[in-house]
């Protein structure tokens, strides 16, 4: 299947701490060659945004890193290598919220940092904006707060590498600059994203990865 990745020569200025990287890789769904042959190289501070038509592979793609799905051929890693599993090395933000509807925003939050190790869950509800409904249902929530109480779970504990597959889906405005603000940051203190998007992101990817449909 082919693909194309072009680098923007303005790339953000972080300590190169980290890397992942994608070699030949291809994804099989069904009876179908979703893609193959992708490569490519995220490194501190970089935002790579995977672009493409329905039915190209980047949510397959982005689980595919994350270790939810095998590749039918290829390979992912994350250097420098530790003992960590690399699914305890990043955030997966999906399709789907990863919220428990019945259970309020800040309960919500308090089960994946305990669960996660991480701490108190005040800073991530201010950065998103969502203090007033943090005593609500998440049922009662509408599309672009569930979705910004899911975009809060990144900042519950530090992790490297950022998968947001569409992020911006259901934000406002003030929702994608406040997720701008929140990407920018954690570029600038030397983490990096891959991020599945159809959408101009709120900040520009230093590189880009376009796949296509057969």
């Amino acid at each position: 299947m082919p693909h194309d990745q072009e680098t923007s020569p303005a790339a953000v200025t972080a300590p190169v701490s980290v890397r992942l990287s994608a070699s030949e890789l291809a994804a099989v769904r069904g009876n179908r060659q979703v893609f193959a042959g992708v490569s490519f190289s995220v490194t501190a501070g970089e935002l790579m945004a995977v672009t493409g038509p329905n039915g190209a592979g980047k949510s397959t793609l982005l689980r595919l890193i994350a270790g939810l799905l095998p590749p039918s051929a290829g390979e992912v890693s994350l250097v420098p290598v530790g003992e960590e599993k690399i699914g305890t090395r990043l955030h997966y933000v999906g399709h789907r919220d990863g919220l428990k509807p019945s259970e309020t925003v800040r309960r919500n939050l308090q089960f994946w940092a305990r669960l996660w190790g991480g701490g108190d869950v005040e800073p991530a509800l201010a950065a998103l904006a969502l203090e007033r409904l943090a005593e609500l249902p998440v049922a009662v929530l509408s599309a672009g707060q569930r979705r910004r109480a899911a975009l809060a779970r990144l900042l519950l504990v530090e992790r490297p590498l950022w998968l947001l597959d569409e992020p911006a889906t259901a934000l406002d405005a003030a929702g994608e600059a406040r997720l701008g603000h929140l990407i920018g940051a954690h570029l600038a203190a030397g983490g990096m994203a891959v991020v599945a998007t159809h959408l101009d992101l709120p900040v520009k990817p230093t590189a880009t990865l376009a796949l296509r449909t057969a």
